[in-house]
């Protein structure tokens, strides 16, 4: 059954931190990330023309090809992350139907990101296998 994007949010960044969890090529891909570095990510889902709700946010937490937490958060600024991925909801759509690579929407302006650019570019190919992996979430984009 369809998890429903935004409203049941938990279940769906649940889903997402399991499948990483169970993605060799993920795993992989991201050795060495997090280590000596706060590897954790902030997903911000961002307002738009189609969703007109309020921001949705998601913790990840990453460290060296293991998810070690994925949940909604309520208030950001109480979370401990190193990095921030943000865009609005229609690009997010467009992301996870795969009509938008993660780095095609950074180097875009599709999606910002805050934390240190060079990993981010050094580990872009574990980027681009966490997207592929959040693909293979039966969701229900609501809007």
């Amino acid at each position: 059954m369809a998890i429903q994007f935004p409203s049941d949010g938990d279940a769906w960044i649940s889903e997402y931190g399991e499948l990483l969890n169970d993605n060799d090529d993920y795993d992989d891909a991201s050795e060495g990330w997090g280590d000596g570095f706060n590897g954790d990510f902030l997903f911000v889902v961002e307002p738009d023309d189609a969703y007109d709700g309020e921001e949705v946010y998601f913790f990840l937490g990453l460290v060296n090809g293991e998810c070690t937490d994925a949940y909604e958060v309520e208030d950001p600024e109480e979370e401990d992350y190193g990095f921030v991925f943000r865009g609005p909801y229609s690009n997010w759509v467009r992301l996870f139907e795969g009509e938008l690579g993660p780095v095609d929407g950074m180097m875009s302006g599709e999606f910002e990101i805050e934390g240190d650019m060079q990993k981010v570019l050094q580990y872009s190919e574990a980027a681009v296998e966490m997207t592929e992996t959040g693909r293979d979430i039966d969701t229900d984009f609501e809007y």
